[in-house]
This record gives structure tokens, sequence and C-alpha cells, in this order.
């Protein structure tokens, strides 16, 4: 299967755009391409009951983040302070750029 969903990497910053975290912002911990999800961080928390392993891993109730469907966010443009369209430019030098579609600033 060809990878998609290429606009989105990790260390982005991204504004989820639907669900239950509609509006709020996140670092891009992991990116599964072939699944087309992505792991946000501080988004889509759910509660975890996990069983005590030792002492370092104590059970209980824990809060982890938990995937998104990568069409539900958006890479967030510094410059128009909100979520923005991916495209691409080649350079001279034969380098290809991320940019904003909406101010053509480099992401």
């Amino acid at each position: 299967m060809a990878l998609k969903y290429k606009k989105v990497k990790r260390e982005d910053t991204v504004v989820v755009i639907a669900g239950k975290d509609k509006g709020k912002r996140g670092r891009v911990l992991r990116v599964d391409r072939e699944k087309g999800r992505v792991l946000v961080e501080g988004v889509n928390k759910v509660k975890r009951h996990m069983k005590k392993y030792s002492e370092e891993l104590p059970g209980g109730i824990i809060e982890v983040e938990m995937p998104l469907n990568i069409s539900n966010v958006m890479v967030f443009c510094s410059e128009c302070n909100r979520g923005v369209r991916v495209g691409f430019r080649v350079e001279e030098d034969g380098s290809k750029t991320r940019i904003c579609k909406s101010c053509g600033s480099v992401l």
C-alpha cells in the first residue's frame, strides 16, 4: 500500500477540527500513515484500567492519549494563527518545502 497523508509530520503543531476536543492544539507525537491515525499530545485522553505490573508501574485508572483520525487535524500556521491546508513548493536547489496555502509562509 502506498503511503498517504504526507502533510502531517511528527513534531508539527496541529489543531483538532472535529470531535470532542475540537479547537485544541497539540504537538504530534506519532503518525501512522498506513492506518491514517495521529497521536497528539494532550488531546483525546481516555481513562484506562491498568493492572499492577510492578512497584514502578502501579495499577489503577490512568489517563492516556489515544490516536485521532488524521483527517480531524490541520497543521497550525503561526503566521495565520489558525489551522491551514498544506502545500508543497520546490526550491531552486531541488528540495521540497511545505508551505501554508493561505499566506505562503514556510511550515
